[in-house]
């Protein structure tokens, strides 16, 4: 492939694909939207969709999710942007009117999973629904939004890892990054004669992936769970682990201050282990209920819980 990319240009070099123009955004009137925004909003809108259809599915009234879906997905923007400025305070704590600039760029997912699963809390509380059960439903919803709005990150030229050359390698003009903080050494050295690119993991994808084949999971075994709140600590710990390897590759990952710990990798690997621990140990209990009831235990009026 040639040295000299168009700037608005990503290529794949070892796929043979080579994309040409892929633009950041485009002008409506004049005002400038960033395609990150679009692809973040059509995310949205499919994740609400599909926990719509599946709570119809399940005999539960959409409406709730459509309700809840305001409240969940304002708070999670504010989460997502409460979460990366607070790792990033030096960025910000000269200049605070930037922590108002989002369309400079800086949200961080974590910061939004957690927002909503509080935001879910408070919701439940308020309208007496068990949150086990919407948490369930609303987790296919969540990883389609973060498996469509991953690709917002390919328009906007981040989100990569470091330098590679293996099958899924990609190309990215250095003129079109948008953080060049983001470009490391090894990076930087693998720019070799007159080439005016960089050649990255498209950490982006790899994640976008994973979430999908988790998202497959969760679909499959829905209908099969073994108590109410296990889809959600599916999601956990699956997002977790997946979090904590596709972090390891990243070079822009956020940092508890004055250590070199990324804070992704820290929360994924603790979301994990405490998912992993709470299945075993809730699963041990609805055994131990089961046996109860089928020992004639409590006068046989234990009750076990449907999932």
């Amino acid at each position: 492939m040639q040295d000299i990319m168009g700037v608005n240009d990503i290529a794949f070099p070892n796929l043979g694909l080579y994309l040409k123009n892929v633009p950041q955004g485009f002008s409506i009137f004049g005002f400038y939207i960033s395609l990150y925004g679009v692809i973040i909003a059509a995310g949205v809108i499919a994740g609400i969709s599909i926990v719509a259809h599946l709570a119809k599915k399940t005999g539960q009234n959409p409406d709730d999710y459509w309700d809840f879906a305001i409240y969940g997905v304002l708070f999670g923007l504010v989460g997502a942007r409460i979460y990366y400025v607070a790792f990033e305070w030096d960025s910000y704590k000269n200049n605070l009117l930037q922590i108002f600039h989002v369309r400079g760029g800086g949200l961080a997912i974590y910061g939004g999973v957690i927002a909503a699963f509080i935001t879910l809390f408070v919701w439940c509380r308020i309208k007496k629904k068990d949150p086990r059960v919407i948490g369930d439903t609303a987790m296919a919803g969540l990883l389609l939004g973060q498996i469509i709005g991953r690709w917002g990150n390919f328009t906007n030229r981040e989100v990569f890892g470091e330098y590679t050359d293996s099958l899924l390698a990609m190309r990215i003009p250095l003129e079109a990054v948008r953080d060049r903080s983001d470009i490391t050494e090894n990076i930087a050295a693998h720019i070799t004669g007159d080439a005016n690119y960089i050649q990255v993991h498209p950490t982006f994808l790899y994640e976008s992936g994973l979430n999908l084949l988790l998202l497959v999971v969760i679909l499959l075994y829905f209908c099969h769970k073994k108590f109410r709140g296990e889809i959600c600590l599916m999601y956990l710990g699956g997002y977790g682990i997946i979090r904590f390897f596709v972090e390891g590759i990243r070079t822009d990952r956020l940092k508890l201050a004055g250590t070199d710990i990324a804070v992704s990798q820290l929360l994924g690997i603790i979301l994990f282990l405490t998912a992993l621990a709470a299945d075993f140990a809730i699963r041990i209990l609805i055994r131990h209920k089961e046996k109860r009831v089928n020992s004639g235990g409590n006068g046989g009026a234990a009750e076990i819980e449907k999932p």
